[in-house]
Order: structure tokens, then sequence, then C-alpha cells
């Protein structure tokens, strides 16, 4: 576990009493983890997430369909 020295201001605080208060957390240290976790779950790139990786796996085994005409196939209009 690496431990870090932060400075945050004084909203930034309340905030994490808030988390802190919210989910019955025991620390501040526990309401940044949650906070970050949060983050990445919602915010990052889905390629970097495990669960999409191994979604593109199960999708390269999924069959194709050959296609001439992609816009008539699909019955999409040509407004260009």
């Amino acid at each position: 576990m690496v431990k870090a020295i932060i400075d945050i201001n004084e909203d930034e605080d309340r905030v994490l009493n808030f988390v802190k208060g919210k989910f019955s957390l025991r620390d501040k240290s526990e309401a940044v983890s949650l906070i970050i976790n949060q983050y990445e779950q919602e915010l990052l790139e889905p390629e970097l997430r495990q669960e999409y990786i191994e979604k593109m796996k199960n999708r390269e085994k999924e069959p194709t369909v050959r296609v001439k005409e992609f816009r008539t196939h699909f019955g999409l209009k040509w407004d260009v």
C-alpha cells in the first residue's frame, strides 16, 4: 500500500467527509479510495477495463454476415 500526503481545500475536505459519512467509511483514506474506484469505473476509457477486453473477445467468436449494399441491407436512406 502506498501512503500519500495531499493538500486539499475546505470544500474538498467537506466532500470527503460527506462521502465518508454517507457510505459509513472508517476514515478519509477509504473515502478517497471509493472516489477513485468510482472514477475508474465510470470515466476511464473502456479499453482499459478488463470487462471490455472480455466482451470484445466474445464478440470475435460471433458469426459475421456478408453484405453487398450496407445501406439497402439495413434500410438506410441516402440523406447525404
